[in-house]
């Protein structure tokens, strides 16, 4: 198969193929999209600041982030029902993560289980995003399963208590036609087909920050708050216990007009940066989107949309080349930038751009 020789190109090949219901639901946001568009300006809003003279023959992008060394700042975010893409599902995002190196988090909107994927995908390094369920028991379930398959980190989706308009789904008619193909779903009482309001009430609405403890505690394994987009509530997840954060505002999907990944990172860095692992994502598109996320304090940058449109495109091994596409301008913009270790950007790298309006 010839693929697309960029990340955009996979987009648009991506809106082709996958029929309009999926494509609608992989592709919108919330309400007037306002907050989706400026996911993606926000980032180019920044201009880098390079630096010239430097030896930047060999170049390191590892990070460390919740205690494990990563080969780079990349991690597949978590997104729902992979199968409307391709019939592998998370089976084939996962192997071509893999191929690259790259952490995988799986959904709890899947349609793949979490015992599935660890038997479909053994070479993937695994995290496990949490939905809570009214139903706790279910989402107690989850992660064991989670915990005994060797998945390395929870990320506790916190900014669902009920489903974002949605409305390029409410034009289209986007349902889940089956609730068996989702398990956990099944799990949790759905049967039939699913509207996402139907989704939307099966989640508990109740969640707090105990709950974040308590999670922690019970799986002994490190959880990431996702969904943070101010220093108060990033404030409020150091007290609760949790070891990492994801900047996040879901997407664009959520809350129209919040605030981009880009413009909440800095304030929620300068809060709470020393003392747990930051984590972003929303809009990035390129490896110079990576650095400007390093460069303004994330340990790591979460990564959506676009592993989706190499899945639909191309399965596992479009998954892979986006993935490949993406880590190849890291490399290019680390040197062009004269940073020739990821780990060690900082603010002095970047700076408004001359065209960012105020």
């Amino acid at each position: 198969m010839e693929l697309p020789p960029t990340i955009s190109d996979f987009e648009r090949r991506a809106a082709e193929i996958l029929p309009p219901g999926p494509h609608g639901y992989y592709a919108g946001g919330a309400s007037d999209e306002i907050t989706l568009r400026d996911n993606v300006a926000a980032w180019q809003r920044l201009a880098l600041r390079p630096r010239v003279m430097v030896d930047c023959s060999e170049r390191d992008p590892s990070i460390t982030v919740l205690g494990r060394r990563h080969a780079h700042p990349v991690i597949v975010a978590p997104t729902a029902f992979h199968a409307l893409a391709t019939p592998e599902g998370e089976a084939a995002t996962a192997r071509g993560a893999a191929a690259t190196d790259t952490p995988f988090c799986l959904s709890s909107l899947s349609t793949t289980g979490v015992a599935e994927l660890a038997a479909r995908a053994p070479a993937a390094r695994r995290w496990f995003q949490v939905y809570v369920f009214k139903d706790r028991a279910v989402t107690e379930e989850m992660v064991a399963a989670a915990v005994e398959h060797g998945y390395e980190a929870l990320a506790l989706t916190v900014d669902l208590p009920v489903f974002g308009m949605r409305e390029r789904d409410m034009r289209s008619g986007f349902v889940v036609k089956h609730a068996t193909a989702v398990p956990n779903l099944a799990a949790a009482g759905a049967r039939g087909s699913l509207s996402l309001q139907d989704v939307g009430a099966l989640i508990d609405p109740c969640l707090t920050w105990d709950d974040v403890g308590r999670f922690a505690t019970d799986s002994g394994l490190p959880v990431l708050v996702k969904g943070v987009l101010t220093p108060e509530d990033a404030r409020r997840a150091v007290d609760s216990g949790a070891a990492g954060i994801v900047v996040s505002n879901h997407g664009g999907r959520q809350l129209d007009t919040v605030l981009s990944g880009a413009d909440a990172l800095g304030p929620v860095v300068d809060e709470v940066g020393g003392e747990l692992d930051v984590l972003v994502d929303g809009g990035i598109r390129r490896g110079t989107d990576v650095i400007k996320a390093l460069a303004l304090g994330a340990r790591a940058v979460m990564i959506g949309r676009p592993v989706l449109w190499g899945l639909a495109v191309g399965g596992e091994e479009g998954v892979r080349r986006v993935l490949e596409l993406l880590l190849a301008e890291l490399d290019t913009a680390l040197a062009l930038a004269g940073a020739p270790r990821a780990a060690e950007l900082d603010r002095s790298w970047i700076q408004p751009g001359p065209w960012a309006v105020s």
